[in-house]
């Protein structure tokens, strides 16, 4: 079996997304309630607290800008943990992938739902703070519904990068190291928190090539009905980290489930 050719994307993937779907049904509540909670404590305790010390930042309330700082960051640790976690507990201890193999489904076709359900529990995540944000007066106009797709397009960007990572691991501590030397410093520095200008510039001219500074950049403006800046170099940079990790991935797990 060639390990290195392209992927292809079959309705095979449509099966993968909708098994997953129904497995999560069983979840649903405690998951929507984790998706609610978590952006609230952020919003009251950063966004509030914090925000009546800081009072505007880069011309907008610190709470809008915090909020729109935390839907792109929740995509990626959302979309992070599903294509970590879960991807390897169905491919190595529940053997799931296995058992899919044994059908006419490929390899690709597995990988490929996985990275839709990764982006799609990131669009819910990303659903449920803009709702506290709507309800805590930040959303102003009908214009931030178009970080719903911009928030998918997060999800996947991320989830191939977790899916190689899934590849590797041998166990779950293995995932610590992707969190501390790679997710935590991306949601310090890549403009969440604050304006990445006020980086020294070797650190500012780093981060422009880290995926959640242009996940940041594409959410802000729409969530806070800002102007966008080159949308597309940002769209461009996200699907690219996308595409060529999903293509790793699927080498590295043919690699690891078919030779």
């Amino acid at each position: 079996m060639n390990i290195w050719r392209p992927p292809k994307i079959r309705r095979g993937a449509l099966a993968v997304l909708r098994r997953n779907v129904l497995v999560w049904r069983k979840l649903i509540i405690p998951a929507l309630l984790m998706n609610f909670g978590e952006p609230v404590l952020y919003l009251l305790g950063l966004g509030f607290g914090l925000g009546q010390f800081v009072g505007e930042m880069d011309g907008m309330p610190y709470l809008a800008f915090l909020a729109s700082g935390i839907i792109a960051s929740s995509a990626m640790t959302t979309a992070t943990f599903e294509g970590m976690y879960s991807v390897f507990t169905r491919m190595v201890p529940q053997r799931t992938y296995e058992a899919i193999l044994a059908t006419p489904l490929e390899v690709d076709d597995v990988l490929a739902g996985e990275m839709m359900w990764c982006a799609t529990k990131s669009t819910i995540s990303g659903i449920a703070i803009l709702t506290v944000a709507t309800a805590l007066g930040v959303v102003t106009s009908w214009q931030a519904l178009w970080v719903i797709p911009a928030v998918f397009l997060i999800g996947m960007c991320f989830a191939g990068p977790a899916m190689i990572m899934a590849s590797f691991a041998s166990n779950y501590d293995f995932f610590n190291y992707y969190f501390v030397l790679v997710v935590t410093p991306m949601f310090i520095i890549c403009g969440v928190f604050y304006p990445i200008d006020t980086l020294p510039e070797v650190v500012r001219n780093f981060v422009q090539i880290l995926p959640l500074t242009h996940a940041v950049a594409l959410a802000r403006p729409l969530v806070t009905s800002t102007e966008l800046t080159q949308p597309l170099i940002h769209v461009a940079v996200l699907a690219a980290y996308a595409s060529i990790s999903f293509y790793i991935a699927v080498v590295l797990v043919r690699k690891r489930l078919l030779i």
